[in-house]
């Protein structure tokens, strides 16, 4: 048996919980060769939205490219960064209302400068939203050692001056941990 779009990971599921509305700014770190988050959440904020479909492969960047100029979508604007490079992402600083890291943290050597990454283009009061393997699913999802430890994370995350705001299991195979960006003084 084989899982595809939302059969395994519904993304409207996490958008009603952080009220994903329209004339929102989002990103999703990591978007994937799918955008399984990108494409949802474009329709969700519409045309005075922006929805940032970021990936380090380059391959990955075009195949978005490619479906958002063939659904003509001028609310997704695809680019290519290094999530682990503090500032490298060309987002303004505190204008992002949302962002998602989607079965990627897993991959991420150098997490602690992902999310200080995420966290620099957060507004105050913004949302992060990570989702990853808890548990795999036959062939499907990293192996246990890649895993993420999700005290590991949330210990992560609290550094970079995010807090829980919300943490649960979103299907048999996946956590999911909504933080919420302190405000600065």
């Amino acid at each position: 048996m084989t899982h595809s779009g939302t059969a395994l990971l519904d993304p409207t599921q996490v958008f009603a919980k952080i009220g994903l509305a329209a004339g929102m700014r989002v990103a999703d770190f990591g978007c994937g060769r799918t955008g399984h988050f990108v494409f949802p959440a474009s329709k969700i904020i519409g045309e005075l939205g922006v929805v940032y479909a970021l990936d380090i492969m380059k391959d990955v960047v075009a195949s978005i490219q490619s479906r958002v100029g063939a659904e003509g979508l001028g609310n997704i604007q695809a680019v290519w960064t290094d999530l682990e490079s503090v500032g490298a992402a060309p987002i303004p600083e505190k204008s992002l209302d949302a962002g998602f890291f989607v079965n990627v943290m897993f991959m991420i050597k150098k997490r602690p400068e992902a999310l200080r990454e995420a966290a620099r283009l957060l507004k105050d009061d913004g949302y992060l939203v990570v989702v990853d393997w808890d548990k795999k699913l036959g062939p499907l999802g990293p192996t246990p050692e890649q895993m993420v430890n999700v005290d590991d994370l949330v210990i992560l995350a609290t550094k970079e001056g995010l807090k829980v705001a919300e943490r649960f299991p979103i299907n048999g195979y996946h956590f999911c941990v909504i933080f919420k960006k302190n405000k600065t003084l």
